[in-house]
């Protein structure tokens, strides 16, 4: 049958199994994968701030704030049309694969393109809402300049690699981006260190890496699954199937990007307290992100074995893998909220050389206050997988907007207390993580109780 998905080596279907070990083997290689692209701009900064200099590396920094914003546009768009695939995956549709694939490239492929243009015409008033100080200003402009040449691979990358993961291939991602990262490493010490580029030479390793994984995960696709070629018969705006990807990806999308400009606020009200925090911030900011990153990559790896658990109708098989991910999920943060709360100083030193004390001793501030609540971006994450998975991805900007707000609102309001100072900043982003947890568990309840009364009438 033409409509009927070929079960591949490579591929994994949730719908039979153990829930947790099935979603723990998935989300492994997507762990893998992420530290490997967070890699691409680690290794910007640990050479930035060994070789070149403090307001490079603060350059680095804001310029790393920006682009995760921008790109997690494309990316929430390409998370939202992978749960549409991997619930068609569920009902082992082959046909509404690929035309969800023709539907959700081209719109999404368009969209990079544009904004592209975009963000080279408004290059400069993105700085400057930054409120970068006028000694990094020149280094970050040229930073970006270089960098987003390379946006329009990290779209073909993740599109690709989402494809891939909502048919069940979390494996071959990690693959390309594992050569591109040995690349981009090589790139960076000889653009850097041999040729003397400066800045400009970390970027321009960072683009040609980017565009090394982007374009081998496409010919990798193109040749491996020859049955999800698009055909002229593929090439249709079926209006359902436009509706479903439009809603699952446009509010992924935006809550993505919330999340990310939310950051970007931050980032703003970290700015203005000097290049010596904004160094910091930059270093503490990715070790956190890597430290929580493994949550992050289990609510992914979650959200997949719902979304094919609820196209196959498997109820009570979602509730199952509910409980048995929550507790994992709990556990998990517990043990990285303590590494690295004892291990905050070394981890920075890893990026900072030791004459830099200051700068040392504002991040392992932060990522002692930050650190200790893993937990709550845990639960966080599981939560923005589900409501993704169910169709129901409008639940998770409602969180993210409670999440966002309350972390922006106090940073600027605790950061104006002189004895508080960016501490306030720091204190925050858990806050907003705990709010939006306790808002969730209030809507989960009420949703049980009015379904037990529609049960009775």
């Amino acid at each position: 049958m033409t409509g009927e998905v070929k079960k591949k080596r490579v591929a994994t279907d949730m719908t039979q199994g153990n829930p947790a070990k099935l979603i723990c083997l998935f989300a492994l290689p997507l762990l893998f994968g992420n530290v490997l692209q967070q890699l691409y701009n680690l290794v910007d900064t640990w050479v930035v701030g060994h070789y070149i200099g403090d307001n490079a590396l603060a350059a680095v920094g804001s310029s790393y704030t920006l682009m995760t914003f921008l790109t997690s546009i494309v990316i929430g768009l390409c998370l939202g049309s992978s749960a549409f695939l991997s619930m068609a995956y569920g009902k082992k549709n082959q046909d509404l694969i690929r035309n969800g694939i023709f539907i959700s490239a081209v719109m999404i492929g368009s969209l990079a393109v544009i904004l592209t243009g975009i963000i080279y015409i408004w290059m400069n008033p993105m700085i400057r809402l930054l409120q970068v100080p006028q000694e990094t200003t020149a280094a970050m402009r040229e930073y970006l300049f270089y960098v987003f040449i390379g946006f329009f691979a990290t779209f073909l990358y993740n599109y690709v690699a989402n494809v891939l993961r909502g048919i069940g291939n979390s494996v071959t991602p990690l693959f390309f981006l594992g050569i591109s990262v040995i690349l981009n490493i090589f790139l960076d010490l000889y653009f850097v260190l041999v040729l003397h580029m400066g800045i400009k030479g970390a970027a321009v390793a960072t683009v040609i890496a980017q565009y090394v994984s982007g374009v081998g995960i496409l010919l990798y696709f193109l040749v491996r699954y020859p049955e999800y070629h698009i055909s002229r018969k593929d090439m249709k705006w079926n209006r359902e199937n436009l509706k479903q990807i439009m809603s699952l990806s446009g509010f992924t999308c935006l809550q993505q990007s919330v999340m990310n400009f939310g950051i970007l606020v931050v980032q703003g009200i970290v700015n203005s307290f000097g290049a010596t925090v904004m160094a910091a911030f930059a270093v503490a900011v990715k070790i956190d992100t890597i430290a929580y990153m493994p949550v992050g990559d289990f609510g992914n790896a979650f959200s997949v074995f719902v979304a094919q658990n609820y196209g196959a109708g498997k109820k009570e098989r979602i509730r199952q893998g509910i409980r048995q991910s929550v507790i994992s999920v709990i556990l998990f943060c517990i043990v990285i909220s303590c590494g690295v709360f004892v291990l905050a100083q070394p981890l920075m030193q890893l990026f900072v050389s030791e004459t830099s004390r200051e700068i040392i001793a504002v991040g392992v501030q932060y990522l002692r206050i930050e650190g200790a609540c893993y937990v709550g971006i845990g639960i966080l994450f599981m939560l923005y997988g589900y409501y993704r998975a169910v169709s129901r991805p409008g639940v998770s900007v409602v969180l993210t907007v409670i999440s966002l707000g309350t972390r922006v609102m106090l940073a600027y309001t605790l950061s104006a207390v002189s004895w508080i100072g960016v501490a306030g900043i720091w204190g925050s982003i858990p806050i907003g993580w705990f709010l939006a947890d306790f808002a969730e568990i209030l809507l989960l309840k009420r949703s049980r109780t009015l379904k037990k009364s529609q049960d009775t009438v």
